[in-house]
């Protein structure tokens, strides 16, 4: 125990304290405790949370090592600390990239009021192609036709577009019926919608890896969820096997909905506006709940 207490006291004797703290300084603590807090918050909802408590013990024994005088351990840390840290950059790439993204999304630097390319009011899809979208959707459900629909916002999806066929068209209940008919050449992947035109079919998306998932979800609703944890897309799913209609957006999905929350969501994407998804919020057990697909 007195060997602790003199270990410790060392450490604090070896702190150097500033002898008067100015406003600079705590602008200075003000910011780094507001980064701390909402890197905790983040890294909760991810899948590196496990691993960083792993982490937080590893830097618990070594503070142990210091205290007491374990220079064995301490020689091992700090002759592999830099493998260490490249190590923790590959293992946390994932979650670093998404980190990123979410920084550099519309949401978080129109606030600051920089890089805001789009015009306030700007309609991204029109009243028109909500309808044929919500027609399609629910008309391929009633003969359980499976179907996959991203539609693009901000983060402009051109390297999921470069792995399906170019189409370039108008949105219509007909075409897309037509593309997603069984045993035809366009049926199997998505279709991938900007600026209101099928912008390609059959293109490859992300599955997602997220094991709170419902189990009865298949490969379809996973990739809907994968592009939507590495986009800010809307994608819409038509069960193939129930044909019940779905969303997802922002990681989540939410199934068997009708065609009046489907059009709610996509009317949302008409404007920059997110009031509608702001209300949604509020109803109690609607955001983000799962039913079986």
């Amino acid at each position: 125990m007195r060997q602790i207490l003199q270990a410790l006291r060392r450490v604090l004797t070896g702190l150097s304290l500033p002898q008067q703290v100015g406003g600079i300084d705590l602008i200075q603590i003000l910011l780094i405790a507001v980064a701390v807090y909402y890197f905790i918050l983040w890294i909760k909802q991810t899948r590196a949370y496990t691993l960083f408590k792993g982490i937080i013990l590893i830097a618990v024994i070594v503070l142990v090592a210091q205290i007491t005088g374990m220079e064995t351990i301490l020689w091992i840390f700090k002759n592999i600390s830099t493998v260490i840290l490249v190590a923790l950059v590959v293992i946390f790439q994932p979650e670093l990239r998404k980190m990123l993204e979410q920084l550099g999304e519309k949401n978080t630097l129109s606030m600051l009021g920089v890089l805001n390319r789009e015009k306030d009011g700007e309609v991204r899809i029109s009243d028109a192609s909500i309808d044929e979208l919500v027609r399609a959707s629910f008309e391929m459900g009633a003969v359980k036709t499976g179907a996959l629909m991203v539609l693009e916002r901000d983060i402009v999806l051109s390297e999921y577009e470069k792995t399906g066929i170019e189409i370039d068209s108008l949105i219509s209940s007909q075409l897309l019926i037509n593309i997603f008919e069984h045993n035809t050449p366009l049926h199997d992947g998505a279709v991938l919608i900007r600026n209101d035109r099928i912008q390609a079919a059959t293109c490859y998306l992300p599955l997602s890896d997220n094991l709170s998932l419902n189990k009865n979800l298949g490969t379809r609703h996973r990739a809907a969820v994968g592009i939507s944890e590495v986009s800010d897309a809307l994608t819409i799913i038509v069960s193939e096997e129930t044909g019940n209609v779905s969303y997802a957006q922002k990681g989540r999905i939410r199934t068997n909905v009708t065609p009046a929350e489907l059009k709610e969501q996509l009317k949302a994407l008409q404007t920059d506006s997110y009031a509608l998804e702001k209300k949604r919020r509020n109803r109690k057990g609607r955001d983000g709940v799962e039913t079986e697909a």
